[in-house]
């Protein structure tokens, strides 16, 4: 009796391994980002599903032949040029295949964007309702962890639309554009640890990500990132007020200045580093991964100033004196 209450419970379990096996074969693999592939005319369903896993969209060429044969549409998969951001179930890719592609617009969103410039550009792409996709970022719902505490506001979004190529299909509405962007800078941040080294650095997500904001605004060059995140941080540790100019401009409503005036630096605004101590209330700009990794990594040193070169790179100074013989220099 043991004995075949033994081989049961081994039967059991065998058929459990089996099917989580065979259920894992229907997850998608691990791969992150845009995944651009073609699908050439006429090929079947067999060369489909090998393209497929090429790219490491499947796992089995096979368990995708079998499904799409089971829901009797192995037949009915459409030529294009296709863009997925991965991880996407099966399910999903097999019901992008059957529609088939629609027109694919290109739209790379640079480094340093304001939410008001990334919406100016998907609306000039004519992907957007300028209007409509601001007020989505304001108010629209989406469910990411990191968005949880932050300010309501038009600003709500600000510095979280990942910058970076996308391929968009001429379908997508504006909550949708938003939700891909946003779904790139999760990406982003898992793909970094990002919430570990934040902590790490003594800095809530949200206070890393302006942090890198005003990095990516304030430095040209990728080896000066780090010190000038070292600037921010001891500037913040004296308890002087950071008086960056780039918070102005965002404070003055993007109209960039090419050079501030004494008024300009009175405006009355949380953004006004002149005129406040600590950090504005969100970013001013979407960091790229450059200006993320420099905010949780700042270099080690004693500067307190620095001032632009003509050649966009920095004068750095520990002292009043230092950046006043290095500002009547440069500027």
């Amino acid at each position: 009796m043991k004995k075949k209450s033994l081989l049961f419970a081994l039967a059991i379990l065998l058929l459990l391994f089996c099917f989580h096996q065979f259920y894992s074969l229907f997850k998608p693999p691990d791969q992150k980002g845009i995944i651009t592939l073609v699908i050439p005319e006429n090929a079947s369903s067999r060369e489909v599903s090998k393209i497929l896993q090429e790219h490491n969209l499947i796992k089995s060429p096979l368990i995708f032949r079998l499904y799409t044969r089971y829901r009797g549409i192995d037949a009915r998969l459409k030529a294009g040029e296709y863009s997925f951001l991965a991880p996407v179930s099966l399910p999903e890719i097999v019901n992008q295949l059957v529609k088939g592609q629609p027109e694919i617009v290109k739209v790379t969103v640079p480094e340093g964007f304001t939410l008001e410039q990334i919406a100016r550009l998907l609306a000039e792409k004519g992907m957007v309702d300028q209007k409509t996709f601001l007020a989505e970022a304001e108010g629209g719902s989406f469910a990411y962890s990191f968005l949880a505490d932050l300010p309501a506001g038009p600003q709500r979004l600000e510095g979280y639309l990942f910058p970076d190529t996308y391929h968009l299909s001429k379908k997508m509405n504006e909550h949708e554009i938003i939700d891909l962007m946003l779904k790139r800078f999760q990406q982003e941040m898992e793909a970094l640890n990002y919430g570990e080294r934040a902590g790490r650095a003594g800095l809530t997500l949200h206070e890393a990500v302006i942090i890198a904001s005003l990095v990516e605004k304030e430095a040209k060059v990728d080896e000066e990132r780090p010190v000038i995140a070292g600037v921010i941080f001891n500037r913040l540790r004296a308890g002087m007020p950071l008086q960056i100019d780039a918070t102005v401009q965002y404070a003055l409503g993007g109209n960039y200045r090419p050079r501030l005036s004494y008024q300009d630096l009175e405006v009355d605004s949380p953004y006004n580093t002149y005129k406040i101590n600590g950090l504005p209330p969100t970013p001013i700009a979407s960091p790229g991964r450059s200006s993320l990794l420099a905010a949780v990594a700042a270099e080690n040193t004693d500067y307190l100033y620095y001032v632009a070169k003509p050649d966009g790179t920095h004068a750095f100074a520990r002292t009043l004196a230092e950046h006043n013989a290095n500002k009547r220099r440069y500027q």
